[in-house]
């Protein structure tokens, strides 16, 4: 008998302290979209360097236009300046904070608006590292959150995605508190829970007294041997875009 209330006195216990975690993590990744809210709309240029497993380096250039809602998930439209021969490709993303995103890819060759399938959004983005699903904003309802360790001022938490169709079993984040609790980096568990990727964010900047962007991120694929890396360059956060920018028009236009 006493075994068994010993048993049970810590089976409760080990519960308390799994919802405990699985608290704070939600509380982290709570408080870095709220650190991050207010920016209406932005506007950035960038430079794509893609490095393939013999080192061999490609450039391209790409625009990228963000719309912040706040009833769902934000939006976004990526378009690609150079090469000629990718030039005017571009992506729309809807993030919902419930349920699978929309996502149309516009192709100038042959000048048509495909969906992109959310049994696809596991699929590489136009040849480079990034997964499609990684073009979406950061949504707290689409994770569930456990907290793992603090590391000074570094606070790490895993986040496993509630949608079965993600090419990820979970992701480690690791959050800077002391900077608004920005993110540093992303490692990616593929289907087999092995790591995938990683993500780190490199060179930020301060943007309106509040807003945090990294002027580099570095996608590196671990079983690829495979990388990309995207530079950051003139930020606008006075584009004062709104929902007309963001259509299936819109990805023609551009």
């Amino acid at each position: 008998m006493k075994n068994l209330i010993i048993t049970m006195v810590t089976s409760i216990a080990i519960t308390a302290m799994g919802i405990a975690q699985e608290n704070k993590g939600l509380e982290i990744a709570k408080a870095a979209v709220q650190a991050d809210l207010g920016f209406n709309s932005s506007m950035v240029n960038l430079k794509m360097l893609l490095t393939n497993s013999n080192g061999q380096i490609s450039e391209r250039a790409l625009t990228i236009k963000t719309l912040e809602l706040h009833e769902d998930g934000d939006k976004s439209l990526i378009v690609f300046e150079s090469p000629r021969d990718v030039k005017g490709t571009s992506t729309l993303t809807y993030t919902h904070k419930i349920g699978s995103d929309d996502q149309w890819l516009y192709l100038p060759s042959i000048k048509r608006v495909k969906r992109i399938s959310s049994n696809n959004k596991s699929g590489p983005f136009v040849g480079s590292e990034f997964a499609y699903e990684d073009l979406s904003s950061q949504e707290i309802e689409k994770y569930n959150y456990k907290f793992l360790e603090e590391k000074e001022n570094l606070l790490i938490v895993e986040q496993d995605p509630v949608d079965p169709k993600s090419g990820y079993t979970r992701r480690i984040v690791t959050y800077n508190k002391d900077k608004g609790y920005r993110i540093e980096k992303i490692e990616f568990f593929d289907r087999k829970n092995m790591l995938l990727k990683t993500l780190n964010y490199t060179f930020y900047k301060l943007y309106k007294d509040k807003f945090w962007r990294a002027n580099t991120l570095k996608m590196v694929n671990h079983q690829s041997k495979k990388e990309t890396l995207l530079d950051f360059f003139d930020y606008n956060f006075d584009a004062n875009l709104n929902e007309e920018d963001f259509t299936q028009n819109a990805l023609k236009r551009n």
